[in-house]
């Protein structure tokens, strides 16, 4: 599979992942992607990310959830330009194995620091 195959792959898996979520949606922003829920961002999905050669997303973590996930294994996470700083965490699709377990995970907890209750409901 070429490199730019499995880019596509990996974001639509995550866009699986982010859409089935109650009321989520994806807005495309050139080659990166914003998903939402009620026009508040949960997930970016970042290639390239101002020139930074890393394709990937980045979600919300919990208070100092993002430091210790970096400081755990900072091959595979990374502090997002702007947003890491206020508790996002960002994570790599780029390198050769994704555990797609962990990325529905922090999706989720993204989602819920994210969502309304009403919808939090409906999980």
């Amino acid at each position: 599979m070429t490199s730019a195959a499995k880019t596509r792959e990996r974001l639509a898996r995550l866009t699986e992942i982010c859409l089935v979520l109650p009321e989520a949606s994806r807005v495309d922003q050139g080659e990166h992607a914003s998903f939402l829920v009620r026009k508040k961002v949960f997930v970016y999905y970042l290639h390239n990310h101002h020139g930074d050669g890393i394709i990937g997303f980045c979600c919300k973590a919990l208070p100092g959830d993002n430091q210790r996930l970096i400081e755990a294994n900072p091959r595979k996470f990374y502090l997002p330009a702007y947003v890491g700083p206020r508790g996002w965490v960002g994570l790599r699709l780029d390198l050769s194995t994704v555990d797609w377990t962990e990325v529905k995970e922090l999706i989720r907890g993204s989602y819920t620091q994210t969502a309304p209750k009403k919808l939090l409901a409906l999980l």
